[in-house]
Order: C-alpha cells, then sequence, then structure tokens
C-alpha cells in the first residue's frame, strides 16, 4: 500500500520521502494556524457566530488542502483568504449592509465561475498569458511579502506616520525570541538538519512560554457548532440583489493572488518545466475553486492558495502529501480550537523571514539589464509587498508591460491576452480608486 502512494505521489522523482513531507506539512500548518483565530475574529463582525465561522475556518481549509494534495499531487495548502475576509465583512456586509447570508451567495457565484472558466480553459490561458520573467519576480515579491509579514509579528519593524516603516523596538523581548529563532533555524539549514524550520517554531514557542511572552485565549469551536452557518447562504438574493459586482471582485481578486502564489510556490519547489509550464495545471485551479464553493457552503469567505505553503516546501516538502498533512492538522484543529493558540506569532515569524529571503533565488532569473524586462518585474517585485496585495503587485506589472511594449513597438498579436488582461487590472484599479 505503501509503495503504491510513494509511486502516485512520485516520492521517487521527486527525491522526497514520508518523514519530509509529514514535517514539511506540519510546518506549513504551523505558519497558517493563525487563520483559525483571526479569520473568525472578522467574519463575526458581520453577525457570524464565531464558533461556527471556527469550525468552518478549519473544515474548509481541511478540505481545500486535502483536494489539493490528493487530485493536483502539489504542496500547497488553502484556507479563507485574508484580505477578502475583510472586503466580505467591512465593505460587503457592514458599509452596504448585505446580510451575511447573502455575502456567502456572491462567494458561492464566484466559485461557480471558477469551476466554469477552469472547466473552458480560460484560466489556464490567463495563467500562460504572463510573461515568465514576471513569474519570477512573482516569486521574488512573495518572498519579501512574507518577510516584511514575519518581521512585522516579530516586532523588527513597525509603523511610523513620518516613514510609514521604521525599525521596532529592540528592547521588546518578542525581537529577541524572533532573532534567535532565526538564528537557529539558519544554523541548521546549514548543518542540512531536516525539520530545521519545524524544530525552530517549536523551540522559539518553548521559550516565548518560559519567558512568559505567550499568551493563550481558548476559542470556541467543534462540528456541532457548524450548524450555524453550513448551507445558510442566500444565492437567489445574491443574484437579485445586483452583487454582481461583488462577485467580480471575489472572483479578480482570487483569481490572481491563487495564480501569483501558484508561481510562487511552484517555482521555489522546483516543479515548473524547463518550457516553463506547470504539470497537472487544470487540476490545481480545479482544487482551488471547489474550495471557494465548499467554503461558502459551510459558512466562510472566499478559500485560496496560501503563500505560507513555502514554508513547507522550504522544510522539503515537494508531494501532495505536505498538503494533505496539513489539511489533516486543520481537520484535527477543529476539535482542538481551543488549542489553537498556542503557537504565537513570534515563534513563526522566523520561519516566514527564513523563507522569505529563500524565495528571493528567482530574482536571477530576470533580465535586468533589459528596461522591457526590468521595469514591469520591478514593479511586481516591490508593489507586491508595499501594496500587501500578490494581485496588485502583479496587475501594475502586467499593466507596466502591455504599456512598455506597445509604446516601443514591440506589440505581438499573439499576445492579445496580456493586454486583455492590462485593461482588467487597469479598470480594478480605477474601481478601487473610484471606492
Amino acid at each position: 500500500m505503501l509503495k503504491r502512494l510513494e509511486s502516485y505521489f512520485e516520492f521517487t522523482r521527486l527525491r522526497t520521502n514520508w518523514r519530509t513531507e509529514i514535517l514539511a506539512g506540519v510546518t506549513t500548518f504551523l505558519t497558517m494556524a493563525y487563520i483559525v483565530l483571526v479569520n473568525p475574529a472578522i467574519l463575526s463582525a458581520t453577525g457570524m457566530p464565531l464558533a461556527a465561522v471556527t469550525a468552518a475556518t478549519c473544515l474548509s481549509a481541511a478540505f481545500g488542502s486535502i483536494l489539493m494534495g490528493v487530485v493536483a499531487r502539489y504542496p500547497i495548502a488553502l484556507a479563507p483568504g485574508m484580505g477578502l475576509n475583510a472586503y466580505f465583512t467591512y465593505a460587503v456586509c457592514i458599509k452596504l449592509h448585505i446580510p451575511w447570508q447573502t455575502a456567502l451567495g456572491a462567494v458561492f457565484l464566484s466559485g461557480i465561475l471558477f469551476l466554469a472558466l477552469t472547466a473552458a480553459g480560460i484560466r489556464q490561458s490567463i495563467l500562460y498569458a504572463i510573461p515568465h520573467e514576471l513569474y519570477a519576480a512573482v516569486a521574488s515579491g512573495i518572498g519579501l511579502f512574507i518577510a516584511l509579514v514575519g518581521f512585522r509579528n516579530a516586532g523588527l519593524v513597525a509603523a511610523d506616520p513620518q516613514t510609514l516603516v521604521t525599525l521596532g523596538n529592540m528592547r521588546n523581548p518578542t525581537a529577541a525570541l524572533a532573532l534567535f529563532g532565526l538564528i537557529l533555524m539558519v544554523a541548521l539549514e546549514v548543518k542540512k538538519v531536516r525539520g530545521a524550520i519545524l524544530i525552530g517554531v517549536l523551540s522559539t514557542t518553548a521559550l516565548a512560554w518560559a519567558l512568559g511572552q505567550a499568551h493563550w485565549t481558548p476559542a470556541a469551536g467543534g462540528f456541532h457548532a457548524l450548524s450555524s452557518t453550513a448551507f445558510k447562504l442566500d444565492i437567489r438574493g445574491a443574484l437579485s440583489t445586483g452583487l454582481l459586482e461583488i462577485v467580480f471582485i471575489f472572483f479578480f481578486v482570487d483569481l490572481f493572488d491563487n495564480l501569483g502564489t501558484l508561481v510562487g510556490v511552484t517555482k521555489r519547489a522546483g516543479l515548473i518545466e524547463p518550457d516553463h509550464s506547470i504539470p497537472r495545471l487544470n487540476r490545481i485551479l480545479f482544487a482551488d475553486a471547489t474550495a471557494t464553493v465548499f467554503g461558502s457552503l459551510t459558512g466562510t469567505s472566499t478559500v485560496t492558495s496560501y503563500v505560507e505553503s513555502t514554508a513547507g516546501v522550504a522544510a522539503g516538502g515537494r508531494s501532495g502529501v505536505t498538503a494533505i498533512v496539513t489539511g489533516l492538522l486543520f481537520l484535527a484543529a477543529i476539535g482542538a480550537a481551543p488549542f489553537a493558540g498556542i503557537v504565537p506569532p513570534v515563534a513563526t515569524a522566523p520561519a516566514l523571514i527564513l523563507v522569505g529571503s529563500l524565495m528571493l533565488a528567482t530574482i536571477t532569473e530576470i533580465r535586468w539589464k533589459d528596461p522591457l524586462v526590468a521595469v514591469p518585474s520591478f514593479l511586481t517585485l516591490m508593489l507586491i509587498p508595499l501594496t500587501y496585495s500578490i494581485a496588485n503587485g502583479l496587475g501594475f506589472g502586467v499593466i507596466a508591460w502591455a504599456v512598455i511594449h506597445l509604446g516601443t513597438g514591440q506589440f505581438r498579436r499573439q499576445d492579445w491576452l496580456l493586454y486583455v488582461l492590462a485593461v482588467l487590472f487597469l479598470v480594478r484599479f480605477i474601481y478601487l480608486g473610484a471606492s
């Protein structure tokens, strides 16, 4: 049985094993576990029951991650997306006074749209229309993005009204803990110790608790709580209320966040083919679209691929087993929700910083001496962390690529879809500016 599974997940070709994949899955889960607490806290502001959303968060993350692992066989974990949950709560439900049941109906419709476009091959065409140099910029930009999140969680970087960001308080114990974890992880990586990131996270967690720098508030949860949100979505209401614009935003942001994350994780894992194609792309896109539909049925906002998956990849994860392990841990978290906050953000911060630094390796694939490539790539690379959005960074890169190539007479008819994407991104930015 194990031999068949190893063959299905291509352990030999990927040069991996069960121990590495399990450790990688645990590592990904630990870097994503914050969503079990954060997503319910955001969505509960709509009036959704906190315990129900906690259970829905865990269940949708488990379903999406396991589906990705089994069907697509990639080490990409999924969960309700940050940013989209805030849009769901504050822009749709609170600002527009839309009931959360109707907003869930809009999420469901966006997922169905995902599935339809995947079946028609349109999402695949969109992915292949984007120049591979921008893929490298996206992967590096994601590296800067998650490193910035790590620096913030560690207290090494803080907000500043004059300079936007500044150095954090180095006397803060969390900064010292994060630096300890980072040094430990790097030392273990240098010595080729398996599970270096996981060991670092657990060691930092233990030290944080020993020094009184970790605080834990039990969260509500349990399968029984799901009855308050499961199948409560109002699809007819979403259609009759004229939420097609909102459906489009859910769809558009998730589409490009997903594509950006997909490219970043697969490049970091070395899973992209020499011709820049991604094997089993249809299955990947099918998995994330189905996860969004499932999430809306259980009672949570759009489910998407997580950049934290790169932590598991950095720990050696290469196959779908990594995602399956992460999914099983999310499933277990439904019953263990009260203990979800035991690992503090400061313990996972050094993991994000380390992984971010490793992801910058793709920056060498960009032809920096060619302005046609360098400027769009630079905009993508920088605006992902500075705008806190993969979609925004990719959008500016695609627009710049199209404008510069048009302005210099480098337009090619076969690149027509890229220019369509540039127009769509431009419309999106104009809409965001007016809202």
